[in-house]
Formats: structure tokens, sequence, C-alpha cells
């Protein structure tokens, strides 16, 4: 997987001056969802109940006032003014008086926050840094924050801003969530910043930083503070917030973690993009250039969406697995810890591009280098192509690794088209064909294919090599990694070893009356594996207290029903989980013909595999 690291073109239009993207934000009221729809969802949400979300600063105010005492933390990128002004204005139409601390006024100056964080930046203009060991507390004069106490000449007493959490009051702490994608928006619009930072260094910069020690520190520090945090607000509009009790919030998680869930996907262009999910998936942009990337189950990335009354909130993924890490990955939480392992995500290259060609580091050194776990071993399902379709994978019988070296630097050097063949092989790529990619090993996926990429978690991690002489979406060439790619390919994956070894060989394993279930072998590097699960009406899967990550990938809709009776619905392409702590669910097929369901899993031998 390759991530866009340009910022859009300028074409694209900025709603408000505050996020720069073609998408629209998520609706804050969604009208039930009636038993007929069906087709792609690209809300899906999960219901708390009546009652649990709140819409709107007036009754979260109405709370505040009962408090008395308030501390309002959050992750960057929420908009604290905004949401400062839109208090203020309630508590003085109520005629409240109201002392406000300003985290901001504590922090560190921005250039000694600048002498922190860039041992963890890598090279200046390097996509890559190092995930960092700073703190949260280490951005603040910390000496200020615990001089700083409530005023009781005055009615109500509201600390504000990230960090806030870290004044030792006693008062109940509300905190704002914000979705990755929507961070990204602010950033390419330059309406927000990093933490600390004076202004926006371009957006490929502050998602670096981001990445590497932004969401780092946050992510540590909202871990610290989960149980302190009374209510759960969802931030991502400029006027309004839904909030919630993080009592029911935890409530939702823990079920989910027991049952059946679905995140919520977002989409981006890309310079090799097609238009497979622009033509298939309601509710997408069609006037976008293209959309290269689905983000259908990536940790880092993606939000839950919870429902009341109509009334969504959306909070991060990575919650979920701060709570509930050992219901959600079973035997494998000692592994794997809060970190979930496997993602879900398409690329689409129908009637749009090669992607580059490409590697992907080895476990020594994305850990070396980088500061990650486990390593980015993907594998790319071919979910739906044209008959001209190809996958670029291993190396040619005859592979010379130093003229192949010299190749890609003489085109890089002076902007010159190679033919990649002589050097890399390809093969012809057909429906549901599963071809295997553990690090080191070369590779693209080629045009009209929309691949469904099941992968290790991490997904920054792209040395690319060669991009075809074409441009990013901004107009400037995209960043190639000759060095980082030839201190990690793999040589002898060449010749007919790609064919034995990195394509999968279809296996029957288990039938019955109406199904079967087929092994599509992974490589021995790979600590996930993937079944098929082929059925005519309906069949029932035992987890063996392993996390199931699925998608339906033939038919049209199937019906999923779990041991505690949670009933979901889910249609062609969209990926759910079955949690480990579900321990067993049967899938129904609503569809005419054969429904046909791929199912991801680590191995039982992954802790050897990630050591």
């Amino acid at each position: 997987m390759e991530l866009n690291t340009n910022v859009l073109d300028k074409s694209e239009p900025i709603i408000n001056n505050w996020r720069l993207s073609s998408e629209t934000i998520l609706p804050q009221q969604i009208n039930q969802k009636k038993k007929e729809d069906t087709g792609y969802d690209i809300y899906p949400y999960h219901s708390l109940g009546s009652g649990k979300i709140n819409n709107g600063y007036a009754s979260l105010v109405n709370w505040i006032i009962e408090q008395k005492t308030v501390r309002i933390d959050g992750f960057n990128g929420v908009f604290w003014n905004a949401v400062q002004t839109a208090i203020d204005d309630v508590l003085n139409k109520k005629g409240i008086t109201v002392k406000w601390t300003y985290l901001t006024d504590h922090i560190k100056d921005s250039q000694d926050i600048e002498k922190l964080v860039t041992p963890f930046l890598g090279e200046e203009k390097s996509v890559w840094g190092t995930k960092t060991t700073l703190t949260l507390s280490n951005f603040f004069q910390t000496n200020q924050l615990s001089s700083l106490i409530p005023d009781e000449e005055y009615e109500v007493n509201i600390a504000i801003g990230v960090g806030a959490a870290l004044l030792n009051w006693d008062s109940p702490l509300v905190y704002l969530e914000i979705p990755k994608n929507e961070i990204q928006y602010r950033f390419r619009a330059g309406a927000i910043t990093n933490i600390g930072a004076d202004e926006v260094d371009g957006a490929a910069e502050a998602y670096k930083r981001s990445y590497f020690v932004d969401w780092v520190v946050l992510n540590n520090h909202k871990q610290n503070i989960l149980n302190q945090i009374s209510i759960v607000a969802d931030a991502q509009w400029k006027e309004s917030i839904n909030w919630a009790f993080n009592s029911d919030v935890q409530q939702g998680l823990k079920e989910m973690s027991q049952s059946v869930f679905r995140v919520r996907p977002w989409f981006e262009a890309g310079a090799w993009g097609g238009h497979w999910m622009q033509e298939k998936i309601e509710g997408l942009n069609k006037e976008e250039v293209n959309y290269a990337w689905s983000f259908e189950l990536i940790v880092p990335e993606n939000g839950v969406l919870f429902e009341s009354d109509g009334n969504l909130l959306e909070v991060p993924f990575d919650l979920l697995m701060y709570q509930q890490a050992q219901a959600v990955l079973g035997k494998h939480e000692p592994t794997f810890g809060t970190e979930f392992p496997i993602r879900f995500d398409f690329l689409d290259t129908f009637d749009g591009g090669n992607l580059s060609i490409q590697c992907h580091p080895s476990l020594e050194y994305i850990r070396k280098e980088f500061g990650e776990n486990i390593t980015q071993d993907e594998t790319y399902y071919i979910l739906d192509c044209k008959e001209d379709a190809k996958v670029y994978l291993g190396f040619q019988e005859d592979i010379d690794p130093k003229a192949f070296e010299e190749a890609l630097e003489d085109s890089q050097e002076h902007s010159k088209e190679i033919d990649i063949t002589k050097y890399v092989q390809v093969l012809d790529a057909n429906k549901h064909d599963l071809f295997l990619i553990p690090n080191g090993t070369v590779h693209s996926a080629g045009a009209n294919n929309l691949v469904l990429e099941i992968s290790a978690t991490p997904y920054i991690f792209t040395f690319k090599m060669y991009d075809w002489m074409r441009m990013g979406l901004d107009g400037h060439p995209r960043p190639i990694n000759i060095d980082h790619a030839f201190k990690n390919l793999k040589f002898d994956r060449k010749g007919e070893k790609v064919k034995n070894e990195l394509v999968a060989k279809p296996k029957v394993i288990e039938n019955g009356t109406g199904y079967e279930i087929i092994h599509l072998p992974t490589h021995q590097e790979h600590f996930y594996d993937v079944h098929r699960i082929e059925f005519d009406e309906q069949v029932s899967i035992e987890t063996e207290n392993v996390c199931h990550i699925l998608m339906l990938v033939e038919g049209s809709e199937v019906t999923v029903i779990t041991l505690d009776g949670t009933t979901m619905n889910f249609n062609y392409a969209e990926t759910f989980v079955i949690p480990a702590a579900a321990k067993s669910y049967t899938i129904l097929n609503n569809g005419k013909g054969k429904a046909k369901v791929v199912k991801a899993f680590v191995k039982d031998n992954a802790s050897l595999l990630v050591k």
C-alpha cells in the first residue's frame, strides 16, 4: 500500500476555509435505515439506544453549570477557539460568570517544541520519522500547570485545550474527539497546526509529525485518562457538537467487542486512482478526480459511529482497542496488546494507473528505523478486475540487482522511462486471486484492478522505486526511495519461485451441506492467514478465541447473527469484524446464488513471527 503524501490540488473546494476536501462531512443526524435499503453503506453505525447522544452546546453547558468546575481536553485538530466561544455564548446568555484557563497559555515556546520533536522527524524531506518517546507533559511548562487552580469567585471554572487533564483538578473531564480524515482536511486548508507549532509546514509534514509524534503522545495520554473521562464529544463539525456520557460509550464499545461491528470507511484520491468505487458506492463525490483508496479497517485512521435518536457520534477505532483488546483479540492479545494487527483497504485502479513499483521494510528495519512493532506484510486479494488486469510481483529469473539499481537511479536523475518488465515479473490478475507480498518483495498493482489489500496494520512504509514518470495530484513528482528499498529487497524472490511461493494455491479444508471453506495459504512470513467461506444458504463458524475480519466478496447481502443474538446485515464489499469474544456466529445468504466471504485471522504461531 502507498499513501498520497501530496497536498490535494488547489482546485479542490475549500468549505468555509476550514477543511480542504471534496468529501462531504459526516452528518450530525441521520435517518434510521429502512430494511429495504441495500448497497454499500458509507455511514455504518451502532445504536446506543434512545437518549444516549446529545446534540449541541446548550445541553453540554447545562451539564457544565451543574458541575461548576470542568476540564475540557481533546485531540489536536479541534477548533478550540470555536468550542470556547460557543460555550461562552451560552453561559453569557444565562448570566453565568465563568473563569477560563487556557492550556495554550502554558505550552512551551514553539522553538523549544521544535527542538523536542525534531529527533523523531527523520530527514527534512523524508516521508518518515521514528515514533516518539515523548509524553504530552513534555510539551508544557509543568511548573506552571501545578500552580493553576479554580477561582471560587466565579460560578463556573473551565480549563480548556489539549492536555487539560494534566491539571490536578478534582473535577469532571470532557474529551473532544475528531476523526483522522477531518484532521488531515484541516491541515490541508491550513486551518490547524501541530501541537505547539506556530504554522502549518505543509500538509505532508503536518501528517508526518502527527503520525510519529502528536498522535503517539495524545493516544498514550488518552489511555492514561480513560477512566477519568465523564463525557466524550465529537468535534468534527464547525458550529456544533454531539456528545455522550463516557459510561454509555464504554458500554457500546463493550457490546461491540462481544458481537460484530463495522467501522466507518473513508476515501481518498491518488495519482493512480480509479473509478470502481466512484461508480458503485452511493454517497461518494462523482466529481472527484478519482478514488485510489478506501480505508476500510485501519486502526490509526478509522472511526466507529454510534447512533441515538438519529444523532451520530464518531469515536476512534483505537478507543475500542484501549478498552476491549482482550475481548477483540482473544488469545492474540498478549502478542499485540492494544494494536489491532490486521487491516483491510481497497486499492482502486479501474480505468486508472499502476501503483508505483515498491517494497516494504523488514521487521528489523521498521523497528530500528521507524519505531513500529510489526512490519507491513501485505497480500492483494482481487475483488474485481478487467480482462487485461495485471499484478507486478517478484523479479525476473535473470535479475541483476546492480543493473536494476542503476536503471532506477538513471530514471530518477534524468526523468527517463524504463521498461520495468525487464526486471519485475508481470502476472495476470483474476477475480478471487490472492497474491502474497511479504516484506522485501518488489510489487505493484496494475491498472484495472479493485484490490482488497489484506495486510498487517502498518500502512505508510512504502519504498517507491519507480513511479511511471507521472506527477502527484499536486503536480509534483512523488518521493522515490531507492536507498531504503535496496536495504530491504529480497532478490531471491524471482522466476518460478514467485508463482510457486507468492500466489496462494486454494485448497478446500472443510465442507458440509451447502458450504465449503477454502484455505488461501499466505506466506510463511505472514502472521495472518486467509480463508474463503462459500455457501448457498447459511454457515456457522466458531471463533476459537481468535478475531475474524471478513468481507462479502461475492453475493449481494448477508446477515450475521452472533451467539449473543446480535444481528447485522452486510452488503457486497463491506468489511466487518467478529471479535474473539463472540465465540460463534452464523452467516445467512440473503442474495441469489452462492455467497463468498473472505476471512482473515491471526495465525496460532504469530507470536513467533513478530518476535
